[in-house]
Parts: structure tokens; C-alpha cells; sequence
């Protein structure tokens, strides 16, 4: 017995998809970059955000009046 086709969805127009995508609720940006780690299984670049998140804290800091505290660091 042959197996009998599978039917077929048709083709949503773009502006359909359009309009279901903005409709949906909005992600923060660390939901959509766990959801990134979780799924693309890029573990390594985790490590490399939060050294990139600390240095900027630190640049921060060190333009206020915390600087010269944080200036014998280095």
C-alpha cells in the first residue's frame, strides 16, 4: 500500500507573518540571550560578555568620583 501524500500547507503572505510577529510580546535582551546560549550551544561566548560587561563597569567607574579608587587597580 502506497503511502498517501501528506497535504500540503498553503503559503502565508508576508504581511500575515508580519502582523503575527508584531502581536506576539516582547523578550528582554538576557531572556533572548539565554534563549541564544540555550539553543545555538555557544557556551564560549558567555565568558566573553561578562569580561566585556566588567571592563565597561570599570570605565564607568572610573570617569565618577569612585575613580581614583579604582585607578591603583591598574
Amino acid at each position: 500500500m502506497p503511502d498517501e501524500p501528506q497535504p500540503v500547507e498553503p503559503l502565508r503572505q508576508p504581511e500575515t507573518v508580519f502582523a503575527e510577529e508584531a502581536r506576539k510580546r516582547r523578550t528582554g535582551m538576557l531572556s533572548e540571550f539565554w534563549y541564544f546560549l540555550r539553543h545555538n550551544k555557544r557556551w564560549w561566548v558567555t565568558p566573553i560578555v561578562v569580561i566585556l560587561l566588567l571592563v565597561s563597569l570599570l570605565v564607568l567607574l572610573g570617569g565618577t568620583a569612585a575613580g581614583p579608587l579604582i585607578y591603583p587597580l591598574f
